[in-house]
């Protein structure tokens, strides 16, 4: 392998792009070579802009030679069979959350991972790598909180034209959350129930009541047409303490009687860096021929989560979350 990761990248919409745009500005280990999509337009502009050239098909920047690694930023449906095929092509793979729509199809990928024997795919849940949230972890390691014992989530969006209905809301969307508090607390969901107070039509916001194998009690609030902006917080309670995870407001103006901070509306402008330490630590990983962050494994008992959460919102009862031994490929 070169000393820069070659990397394909499949997906030239926002995600897609931000991605492109990162690994060529802010990941030095990595370089774009070949970016595909569905508008052959925007994937010549995308990938010209950072020195690539388009590809004709996802099947062609896979087997490409020229591409020694696949970020997958394509839609939802897709991220299964295209991570499956990387991983036969033995290539590392960035592939965003979800890793699949269903738990069955991201079982295939983590089944195709263990019949290679060797981990290929990081998820992108990319809090595991924003500085605030591991600040926050920082104060569960550390023990300053004390006994853990509730976590409270909110996550709103000013608009979203991915999760449209009620269970693209929790795959689509609430599935961070899933991953977010799995990783805060190294630990298991066991239990999950989703309401929502709207009762006719998209059911958006839903909240979500989460139990957890070390006792634990989590809410999650997620509003995806919250209207005024994006807005993401985390509060831990513990017996001694607690900690928060609050919105970045650096400048605070009170102007003619009002006072307040701007609220910005665009996921990928609030988590830019998180995105760009997440893609670095992908590309040193990938050329030493390792993995970090979010495994298949985990994106897999997400999707767990988030199939258990669709079943409570239908049933309105507490839903129990059955995670299967782990392949030792993950221990």
């Amino acid at each position: 392998m070169n000393q820069r990761l070659r990397v394909g990248v499949v997906g030239a919409g926002a995600m897609g792009a931000s991605h492109v745009g990162t690994l060529a500005a802010g990941v030095p280990a990595a370089q774009v070579t070949r970016v595909f999509d569905l508008d052959t337009a925007r994937a010549k502009d995308v990938a010209s802009a950072a020195g690539g050239e388009a590809a004709e098909s996802a099947d062609a920047l896979i087997a490409d030679p020229e591409v020694d690694a696949i970020v997958i930023a394509s839609p939802d449906f897709t991220h299964a069979d295209l991570a499956i095929a990387a991983i036969e092509a033995g290539k590392h793979v960035m592939c965003e959350k979800p890793l699949a729509v269903t738990a069955d199809d991201a079982r295939r990928v983590v089944d195709a991972e263990v019949a290679a024997g060797r981990r290929f795919v990081q998820v992108g849940f990319n809090r595991r790598f924003d500085p605030g949230f591991q600040d926050l972890k920082s104060s569960i390691i550390d023990g300053s909180l004390g006994e853990v014992r509730v976590l409270h989530g909110i996550h709103r969006n000013a608009s979203n034209a991915t999760s449209t209905d009620d269970a693209g809301l929790v795959t689509g969307s609430m599935i961070h959350e899933f991953d977010t508090f799995r990783w805060l607390l190294d630990g298991e969901i066991i239990g999950i129930r989703v309401e929502s107070p709207v009762t006719e039509g998209f059911r958006d916001p839903q909240v979500a009541t989460l139990w957890t194998d070390g006792g634990q009690m989590i809410t999650a609030e997620v509003f995806v047409n919250a209207g005024y902006g994006y807005d993401v917080r985390v509060e831990v309670v513990g017996t001694g303490g607690s900690a928060s995870l609050e919105p970045r407001t650096p400048v605070i103006r009170r102007i003619s009687g009002q006072g307040g901070s701007a609220i910005g509306s665009d996921f990928v402008a609030h988590f830019i860096e998180s995105y760009r330490l997440e893609l670095a630590a992908w590309a040193d990983a990938a050329l030493r021929g390792d993995v970090v962050g979010a495994s298949a494994w985990d994106g897999y008992v997400a999707n767990l989560v988030a199939g258990a959460g669709v079943a409570a919102l239908g049933s309105g009862a507490r839903e129990t979350v059955d995670v299967p031994e782990r392949p030792e490929l993950y221990g």
